[in-house]
């Protein structure tokens, strides 16, 4: 009978399709396992075999401060929602049937909700009951979302224990916690185990939960990645492919310390635990015990940051990959003090985590949410006789703080332009520099275009290829730019992305598309096929700045931060590592000259003074009318 279902099985799915599977569930895991190793950035060309990912990874304070925190919350959040699973379980088990599965179906509402659901709803209960968001608030959302699993993996065995089991052992004596203790978890210790297991997963990959719900300093693996991604870092497979020896290692143990058991011989005798049995499993905890508290230990110098001051903490928002390699660690060991970094996606990402309560010391935002934020009155004065270095900064980048042009609330960090980014092999030349905007309704590039998924660039994009000004009011120019994306999205069929396209146009996947000047630097710099054109109808020249919060805790120490970012060896490293244009103009000559990292890339100086080009201007209302009409247009 076994022979003729194995056969029938066979039959179903063949022995190369369960290869086929396989290998579509394992290789994009071997794939990035691989090309840790390799000795270049290249995501295509494995180069050489280098160890320099992992080194840089154990050398990256960013990188292992997630791990860290990682750990720590799933390890502290499995504990606690594991014990409180289990009581609670055996608790519901003696309940009347009614109560009990009234009990479940709403332990089972976190398990079927998106998780964005329970993360919206965990952040606004901190929000009202007006607690900030920190380590702890980020546990106890863990621990609330983990408990619902472990009941889940508990009561159904609970539910085939005979009663009768534990009454027997209250009838010869046992106390009710001995009952507990010495009869009925043991034998639910399984279910336990697994919940556990299940719990520690759910905590250690989560993201969306833990987005919403962290606080200043305190991001795990899943945010850091997150953030990471808008540029190649090699690193990330090298800790993706650690995560992975972990895991692999962990479950061959646990499958074959059994087979070995499995088959060793049966003893009828049954000996006494030897407490050497248990060295193994101290040893592992006290290895994590002294990871969890002594990570973060580091080498105090003689300057006090408290006495000049008033604190040793200052807490930083940035864009992901948007700051000089060393920048933040030179400054921790220059000033003994130490700086929290958190990353956002988006400047509406920005806004969202700062109205939840968050208290940052410095954000680096764009020119448009600066805005915003000026006019809300949530910001405060720069202390200008702490910033000595504005005196460095580039008078013709200075032409486009028209939203803060005395620089009142705002410094620039970095600053550049709009324009097409194309592989001059795939594209015509010609054609991107006569149709400027409109080579994005071209049909002979149908397939080859990549379009950047932003509601206020896609407008500027339409507008200025039909002439008007990107900031217009009048409703029916708005019309008209939504007809002529409609037009480009049935003329080239654009793959919508936003950062992808940075790695995508890189790798050759599409040859034409818009992106930043900065993003355009790193592109050419990394393949020597592409182009940069800033269009003849005119751009947007942004500005991205740094400020101070209203509710900054450390404001004194904020302004030094911003004076010393502001300096000439800092913006160089900055500016060299991003490939974003700096701000300080000796350092925008040193990098754009003969001798410089970005010599002959066109892109890291942006073009100042022509007449069409522009900045944003924050008007609410036609935010809303163009977030309408997106939608439309990704729609068609």
């Amino acid at each position: 009978m076994k022979k003729e279902n194995k056969s029938l099985w066979s039959k179903i799915v063949p022995n190369t399709w369960l290869i086929l599977i396989v290998l579509f569930f394992y290789l994009p895991i071997i794939y990035v396992v691989i090309f840790s190793f390799n000795s270049t950035k290249s995501l295509n060309h494995f180069t050489g075999f280098s160890l320099m990912w992992y080194e840089k990874m154990f050398n990256d304070r960013k990188m292992l401060e997630p791990i860290y925190y990682t750990v720590l919350v799933a390890v502290i959040a499995t504990v606690v929602s594991t014990i409180i699973g289990t009581i609670t379980s055996i608790g519901l088990s003696k309940q009347k049937k009614i109560v009990r599965e009234l009990v479940l179906q709403v332990n089972d509402l976190p398990v079927m909700n998106p998780d964005i659901v329970t993360a919206i709803g965990l952040m606004l209960f901190f929000i009202s009951l007006n607690i900030e968001t920190s380590i702890f608030t980020l546990l106890i959302a863990h621990i609330t979302f983990c408990i619902p699993f472990v009941v889940l993996s508990i009561m159904p065995k609970l539910r085939t224990l005979d009663d009768n089991v534990a009454e027997a052992a209250l009838d010869l004596g046992a106390t009710p916690f001995q009952a507990l203790t010495k009869v009925i978890i043991p034998q639910i210790m399984p279910a336990i185990f697994s919940g556990a297991l299940i719990a520690f997963s759910m905590s250690f990959d989560d993201f969306v939960i833990s987005f919403f719900t962290t606080g200043t300093g305190v991001s795990n693996i899943s945010i850091f990645v997150y953030s990471m991604s808008k540029r190649i870092n090699p690193s990330i497979n090298a800790l993706s492919s650690l995560i992975v020896a972990v895991v692999t290692t962990v479950l061959v143990v646990a499958n074959v310390i059994p087979m070995i058991k499995a088959r060793r011989p049966q003893v009828e005798v049954v000996k006494k635990k030897s407490k050497l049995s248990y060295i193994p499993y101290l040893a592992g905890a006290l290895a994590l015990a002294i990871f969890l508290v002594s990570f973060g230990n580091k080498t105090t110098g003689d300057f006090d940051p408290i006495a000049e001051f008033g604190s040793n903490t200052l807490n930083l928002f940035n864009y992901g990959e948007f700051i000089g390699e060393d920048v933040i660690a030179d400054f921790e060991d220059m000033y003994n003090v130490k700086v929290n970094y958190d990353t956002f996606a988006s400047n509406e990402e920005m806004y969202t985590k700062l109205m939840s309560g968050t208290s940052y010391d410095i954000i680096i935002a764009s020119d448009y949410m600066i805005q915003k934020l000026i006019k809300d009155s949530l910001l405060q004065p720069l202390d200008k006789d702490m910033l000595t270095n504005l005196t460095d900064l580039y008078p013709d980048a200075l032409k486009y703080m028209e939203f803060d042009p005395e620089m009142v609330y705002a410094v620039p960090y970095m600053w550049g332009t709009v324009g097409i980014i194309y592989d001059e092999t795939l594209i015509d030349s010609e054609d991107v520099e006569t149709l400027g905007w409109d080579v994005f309704k071209l049909e002979k590039y149908r397939g080859m275009v990549y379009f950047y998924d932003s509601e206020r660039d896609s407008f500027m994009v339409a507008l200025k290829a039909l002439g008007y000004s990107m900031n217009t009011k009048n409703e029916q120019e708005l019309l008209e730019a939504y007809n002529w994306l409609i037009e480009m999205d049935n003329a080239v069929d654009p793959a919508y992305v936003t950062d992808e396209i940075i790695d995508g146009i890189i790798n050759g996947e599409k040859a034409l598309g818009y992106v930043y000047s900065g993003d355009a630097t790193y592109m050419i710099y990394e393949n020597e096929n592409l182009r940069f054109y800033e269009p003849h109808q005119g751009t947007n020249v942004w500005m991205d700045c740094m400020f101070i919060p209203k509710v900054a805790r450390s404001p004194e120490l904020a302004n030094f931060f911003i004076n010393y970012m502001l300096s000439y060896d800092v913006s160089y490293a900055n500016s060299e590592y991003v490939g974003y244009t700096s701000p300080n103009e000796e350092v925008l000559i040193a990098l754009s000259s003969e001798d410089g990292e970005y010599y002959g890339i066109d892109a890291y100086v942006p073009r100042v003074g022509f007449e069409k080009d522009e900045t944003f201007v924050n008007d609410d209302y036609i935010r809303k009318i163009i977030s309408e009409y997106w939608v439309k247009v990704k729609l068609n």
